[in-house]
């Protein structure tokens, strides 16, 4: 079972009504879980620990990001990150061993999006360097409860001026979802992806081969997201405990 994070488990500070308990739940059943975010704010560490405050335990090896994905990359790859994401996820890349050439990583930077840093980021990729992106979600849910601009626009406006194609490490990028599954004794086509982004959570891991895709209606949600990308979802429900119970009666 796959599980997005935000708009699914919680909305900014506070847990969904009954996601705490629908994960108990799947726990009781014996379902392996893996939470699978696209945030790019928040270092590895910060997220366990903010499901822990809701009482949901995490291990380090349950919870897979862009972040992960990108220092595993770099260290394969040989590339030193010229990073152009959020300040709160710098400390992620520190202290890791990479090579001389150079990549640079691309997430939800929020304020630090100016003019200088993406033209920085711009020169870095016209001088040959790789191009990473961590995802390219159009949207998501504020703080305030409104939809903001996410970092696919911003990946987007790079690609266009370097006229080079990001490789994209999180949702919907098969490889996202398939690692996650690694060392589950369960094969793609047997596993479920919970989201609520039709297109990055739901549609990338129908493209990706998971068995099957369920929209929540929380998070970032609108309505007729369900037939706006394909594929479509395979069910649309209200709420993670919903999708526990589609999961449960479906299960065989």
């Amino acid at each position: 079972m796959l599980l997005d994070l935000s708009g699914v488990v919680y909305d900014g500070e506070t847990p969904i009504p009954g996601a705490v308990a629908a994960i108990a739940r799947l726990r009781a059943e014996g379902l392996p879980i893996r939470f699978v975010s696209n945030t790019t704010r928040s270092p590895h560490h910060a997220i366990i620990a903010q499901l822990a405050g809701f009482g949901i335990v995490v291990g380090r090896d349950e919870l897979f990001t862009p972040a992960r994905a990108a220092i595993e990359w770099l260290a394969r790859e040989g590339c030193a990150p010229h990073l152009l994401v959020h300040p709160d996820l710098v400390p992620e890349f520190a202290g890791n061993r990479f090579g001389d050439r150079k990549a640079v990583v691309v997430g939800d930077a929020a304020e630090a999006f100016t003019y200088a840093a993406m033209n920085a980021a711009f020169r870095q990729l016209i001088d040959g360097a790789e191009f990473l992106a961590l995802a390219v979600n159009r949207t998501f849910k504020d703080a305030d409860g409104g939809l903001s601009l996410d970092a696919g626009a911003f990946v987007a406006a790079l690609e266009f001026a370097a006229g080079k194609q990001a490789t994209v490490l999180g949702k919907p990028a098969r490889d996202f979802f398939h690692a996650a599954l690694a060392g589950l004794d369960c094969l793609p086509a047997q596993a479920v992806m919970v989201g609520d982004d039709a297109e990055s959570d739901v549609a990338g891991a129908l493209r990706a081969g998971i068995g099957a895709g369920l929209l929540v209606r929380t998070g970032k949600y609108r309505a007729g997201d369900e037939s706006r990308f394909a594929p479509h979802p395979s069910a649309v429900v209200d709420d993670l405990a919903a999708a526990v119970e589609w999961i449960l009666a479906h299960r065989r």
